[in-house]
């Protein structure tokens, strides 16, 4: 069954059953100009029902593109654009599955906008799924309750209740198996013996399946056996320097062994660059790619804390939120989400030696990204406020000593959002709420260089000063950006990527001496660990880039069989399995061909992937195309291919156009790129093609043209100093009657070195 919700196109005055939602959102950092581009989303007045069919979700953009649709605040989809004028404007639609869905979700889309580069997001909608088979049972342990004595054996009950016959109902104590519980009239009991346990206090937990194989899992209660635990507080300690290890390098360092032997040489390495070590990891720990480091890879998560702690290093649990997008975590509705993040590393360190807990928690969850942090209420700060306090309240019901510490942006005691903030009876800037019940903050202090009003050293100032005040020594530690960012904010003042390491040590010098005098400063964190890895002294000739160990030997194939499946006329997405690697895995190489059988060669390379999944986009429409995967490791050496899979793109009315004839020159100070727009089949130029692209390596302005008669476009980068190494890739092209097939560049990027 196939149902649809489609854009209306009626008038007020002849709505019948559709309510079209508009919001025009700007930019939520404080800085930056509103957004132009508008997005909504279509829903019925009312709601929509469905029984668990197919569901075709819509609405309209302008001024945007990449659109992608959030379900319930636990999965997001990329959404197919319909722009036939070829100006970012148009329709959008996705077709959502909801076998796996009961009662009433909720659904919202986001866009980016074609100027800024930020996303602006449309008003939420409702859709209410009426299928009984797809409700996961709700459960809740009834009994022992917090903080009460317990000893001997323990009654622990349990409440199940499901639209579909309940067939288990299990409880685990301390992460240990789990056991099944009785049937004991509207309830179920699981006797827990707690003898030999001592003084400490355990978790528990309860789950249910029901009949068509459904699991729902219980808030964790924690058990007081006895005086139950009660670990001291201590001194906060200095975390300097500190690293965000995101996935999928996180569940490298779990999963391949070697991997581990390439972070302890980079940390160590401090002559390279003249840097201090790294000595604390932020080690996120959610879900990745089909793998949960907290239940199936507990054992290779307890071996490389084990590891880390055996070198001398700190390692923190990082978390988002529990929600996609990370923001949500910030609603109440979605506190449980953020909440059972937090409990997952409590109950961690609880079943755990010492020498293998985490020694604090690193929390990204950014509400700022949701368009109701602009709301005048500033309701969304103080439901944000209350969901860290949730998740601190767990901790301390466990009685461990766990530091909690939010990264936040830099400007939550400057900008309006963040001013007069009414929580808990007190009227204060969000960052000093936050300082108020954290152990720690970890500012997101992103910028290039160290001195002026907008510099680093000014971003944590006050921060450190309130630190002080409240007497939290150790507290602030600031983070800065090495990340090339492609799809967002500014990389000229936001990242060290153009400027490199020499650069950035310089200017973090100078932060350590005029931060470093205050108490409160808890040191440098870099964001984050592959792009700090590969980041050179400088882009250009004499430019040096970190060695990773010797290594001759190939990675393995990736693990399985890869799928790949077309999203639409121009697009397949691929999935595959992890590769192992004797040291590390640095990228995936994708290779693809129109050939069945082929044999992959250089010529043959789509793009490079970190992670287990690749998008491929710019294709031509009613074609087959041929992949298979290899893995790379930091040598170079690549292992064997993967075995072949193909997908077919669908249909389109159309026309493909490439980037050709590309050139980049200096002129003067800076760098000129020059290129031409052609139709695909034809070769025809195209005149009034806007191209959009951007200058890379050392540079990294993005710029935007229309082409002339000749079909060419020039366009011109920022200043680049000499010596130095400058680059160019086409980003978008939007012409009527046309789409961007950028796999068929001849070619996408074009480099240049400045004498």
């Amino acid at each position: 069954m196939k149902q649809r919700l489609v854009h209306s196109k009626s008038r007020l005055g002849n709505i019948l059953s559709m309510l079209v939602l508009i919001l025009t959102i700007g930019i939520v950092a404080p800085d930056k100009a509103g957004a132009a581009g508008t997005l909504t989303l279509d829903a019925p007045t009312g709601g929509y029902v469905t029984t668990g069919g197919v569901v075709e979700i819509s609405g309209t953009y302008t001024g945007l593109y990449d659109v992608r649709l959030y379900v319930d605040g636990t999965a997001q989809f990329e959404a197919v654009l319909d722009d036939p004028d070829g100006n970012d404007s148009g329709t959008w639609s996705y077709t959502l599955d909801t076998s796996r869905y009961n009662g009433s979700l909720e659904l919202v889309a986001r866009g980016l906008d074609t100027v800024t580069r930020y996303g602006v997001w449309s008003l939420t909608a409702s859709l209410t799924v009426n299928n009984p088979e797809g409700a996961a049972p709700a459960v809740t342990i009834t009994g022992p309750g917090e903080c009460v004595p317990l000893s001997g054996q323990v009654a622990v009950t349990v409440q199940a209740d499901s639209s579909a016959p309940v067939s288990l109902v299990q409880v685990r104590v301390n992460r240990g198996p789990w056991k099944p519980a009785a049937v004991q009239g509207a309830e179920y009991v699981y006797i827990w013996d707690t003898a030999g346990l001592g003084d400490r206090t355990v978790s528990l937990e309860a789950r249910a399946t029901n009949a068509p194989g459904r699991y729902g899992y219980s808030p964790t209660v924690y058990a007081q056996v006895g005086s139950g635990t009660h670990e001291p507080p201590v001194p906060l300690p200095g975390q300097d320097r500190a690293m965000w290890i995101w996935e999928p390098e996180s569940y490298k360092l779990l999963l391949n062994p070697g991997s581990r032997q390439v972070l302890e040489s980079f940390i160590t390495d401090t002559e390279t660059f003249g840097s201090e070590p790294v000595q604390t990891l932020y080690l996120a720990a959610g879900s990745y790619a089909g793998y949960r480091a907290l239940e199936e890879q507990e054992e290779e998560l307890r071996s490389f804390i084990r590891w880390a702690h055996g070198k001398g290093l700190k390692v923190q649990a990082l978390v988002a939120g529990g929600t996609s997008p990370a923001y949500m975590g910030a609603y109440e509705r979605y506190h449980s989400h953020a909440v059972r993040e937090m409990e997952q590393i409590i109950n961690y360190n609880l079943a755990v030696v010492d020498n293998e807990k985490f020694d604090g928690i690193n929390v990204d969850i950014e509400p700022y990204i949701s368009p109701d942090f602009k709301d005048p209420s500033k309701f969304l700060q103080k439901e944000y406020l209350d969901g860290l306090q949730k998740m601190i309240d767990r901790r301390d019901a466990a009685g461990i000593r766990l530091p909690f510490g939010p990264a936040v942006p830099k400007w939550y005691d400057s900008s309006e959002q963040g001013a007069d903030i009414l929580w808990n009876g007190s009227t204060k800037w969000l960052s000093e709420h936050i300082q108020d019940i954290s152990d720690y903050i970890s500012i997101m202090d992103y910028r290039d260089t160290a001195d002026g009003s907008a510099g680093i050293i000014a971003g944590a100032a006050g921060e450190l000063a309130y630190a002080e005040q409240i007497g939290k020594p150790n507290s602030v530690v600031i983070g800065v950006e090495t990340l090339d960012i492609a799809n967002s904010g500014d990389p000229e003042t936001i990242t060290f990527w153009e400027e490199g390491r020499t650069h950035m040590e310089a200017e973090l010098d100078k932060v350590y001496a005029a931060s470093g005098q205050s108490s409160a400063f808890g040191g440098l964190a870099v964001h984050h660990y592959d792009s700090y890895r590969d980041l050179p002294s400088y882009w250009g000739p004499g430019g040096v880039f970190w060695a990773a160990p010797a290594d001759q030997e190939a990675p393995s194939a990736p693990a399985g069989t890869p799928t790949a499946a077309a999203s639409d006329y121009q697009t397949v997405k691929l999935n595959y399995g992890m590769a192992t690697d004797n040291m590390e895995v640095e990228r995936y190489m994708i290779y693809r061909s129109t050939v069945q059988g082929f044999t992959p060669t250089f010529t043959d390379i789509a793009g490079l992937a970190r992670g287990l999944n690749y998008q491929d986009k710019g294709l031509l429409p009613d074609t087959t195309y041929y992949y298979r995967i290899a893995a790379r490791d930091l040598q170079g050496n690549i292992g064997p291919f993967s075995s072949e899979v193909s997908a077919t793109t669908g249909s389109t009315s159309l026309k493909p156009m490439i980037v050709t004839d590309m050139n980049l020159t200096y002129t003067g100070s800076a760098a000129s790129a020059t290129m031409k727009v052609r139709d695909y089949r034809t070769g025809a130029v195209l005149a009034g093609a806007v191209l959009e692209g951007r200058f890379t390596y050392s540079i990294g302005r993005y710029v935007s043209g229309t082409t002339g008669a000749d079909g060419s476009v020039t366009l011109g980068s920022e200043a680049v100093a000499a010596g130095r190494q400058a680059g160019f890739e086409a980003r978008r092209i939007r012409m009527a009657g046309y789409y961007y097939a950028s796999a068929l560049d001849q070619p996408h990027a074009a480099t240049v070195l400045q004498p």
